[in-house]
């Protein structure tokens, strides 16, 4: 990657780029077509990240004018420490823009934020079959060991 790569916060004049990047993300995950999210997700994710109330937050990288890639993250309290722990909710890059060292660029922002805000963890999680990812994850974090469960009501 050239080195003109910027990691800033989000903009409200980014949407334009910032949308098409979402849609990927989501559609990496199954989220497309008959099973895309509503509008009215997407809508209020944007909205969130300029709501001053909200813990959510988001970063991009940009070079050249042009976003490449998208991280958002929040902020909650824990039952196990009395620091703010950071959640690392999302992270895509554009095609283009992989195995350049802007996912890897991303997850540093948002270290950097989660140090600002106080925090002492910084986690995220990934489908088991997201290998490519995998690869940059273990050599910028370690694996926690535990195994998400959920539930949809």
């Amino acid at each position: 990657m050239s080195g003109d790569l910027t990691i800033r916060f989000v903009t409200r004049q980014d949407y334009a780029q910032w949308l098409p990047l979402w849609d990927g993300y989501n559609a990496f995950y199954g989220r497309a077509g008959a099973t895309a999210l509503a509008g009215e997700i997407t809508a209020m994710t944007w909205a969130r990240f300029f709501d001053a109330y909200e813990p959510v937050h988001a970063l991009v990288a940009e070079s050249g004018g042009e976003l490449l890639g998208l991280t958002h993250y929040l902020f909650h309290r824990s039952t196990t420490m009395i620091e703010p722990n950071c959640y690392l909710q999302d992270l895509f890059t554009s095609a283009a823009a992989r195995g350049k060292g802007v996912g890897r660029a991303l997850i540093n922002g948002v270290y950097e934020q989660a140090k600002l805000a106080g925090c002492s963890r910084v986690y995220w999680q990934t489908h088991e079959t997201n290998h490519t990812a995998m690869l940059l994850y273990d050599k910028v974090a370690e694996r926690s060991g535990f195994v998400v469960y959920r539930k949809m009501l």
